[in-house]
């Protein structure tokens, strides 16, 4: 037991108590915020800002500049989201969820592929191109920007996005010596299946009623 302990925690043995209790609470409120999401509740957002602020910090600490931009995305979406969510498109109701269409596809990818822009120039600015890590750290940059673009726009597809980023985020951070934020994403993958699921049943119910 002891051994497996070590195996999955003892990266946080140089780590100062502060940091690891941070973390912590950062995971916390990311998996709150999650299943506010799953749930289509608008607590998605401002228990997420709470856990981005938190993140944006530990990560310029730690000098991963790719998961802090990832991150201070997060938290200009979550203000974003916040607004369209609680936007009233009439009198009598909010913004819906709803299904991506051509258009919305392709400005999620172009939102990707600017972030992607964006990263190679700091990556090389700081020149931060020294692990394998770094260039998979663009690639979840890419697909985390677009996705919150969708879930701020109450798209059913964002939990598509997310799925594969944070699919490839459990074996990324592990990597790196972040267990708790690579079990935060393990945890993900399952709420991204179930928000998937549970959105796909909301907009089909609303269908059938229209």
């Amino acid at each position: 037991m002891n051994q497996v302990f070590d195996f999955l925690f003892s990266q946080y043995a140089e780590y100062e108590t502060y940091q690891i209790v941070m973390e912590t609470i950062a995971v916390l409120f990311g998996i709150t915020s999650a299943l506010c999401s799953w749930r289509n509740s608008i607590w998605v957002y401002p228990t997420g800002i709470i856990s981005t602020m938190i993140f944006v910090y530990l990560l310029w600490q730690w000098t991963l500049l790719g998961d802090m931009i990832i991150q201070s995305y997060y938290f200009i979406m979550s203000i974003y989201g916040w607004y369209i969510w609680t936007r009233k498109i009439s009198p009598e109701s909010y913004t819906p969820i709803s299904k991506a269409s051509k258009k919305d596809h392709s400005i999620a990818v172009l939102i990707g592929l600017i972030s992607l822009v964006g990263v190679v120039m700091i990556y090389n600015f700081f020149e931060k191109w020294t692990s394998w890590t770094a260039y998979v750290d663009t690639l979840t940059t890419m697909i985390f920007f677009g996705g919150m673009w969708m879930l701020a726009k109450r798209k059913v597809e964002n939990w598509l996005y997310l799925l594969v980023g944070n699919i490839i985020s459990v074996p990324l951070y592990f990597i790196k010596g972040y267990t708790l934020s690579s079990l935060l994403y393990l945890i993900f993958i399952v709420i991204s299946i179930m928000g998937y699921l549970a959105w796909k049943k909301n907009l089909n119910s609303s269908l059938q009623i229209a």
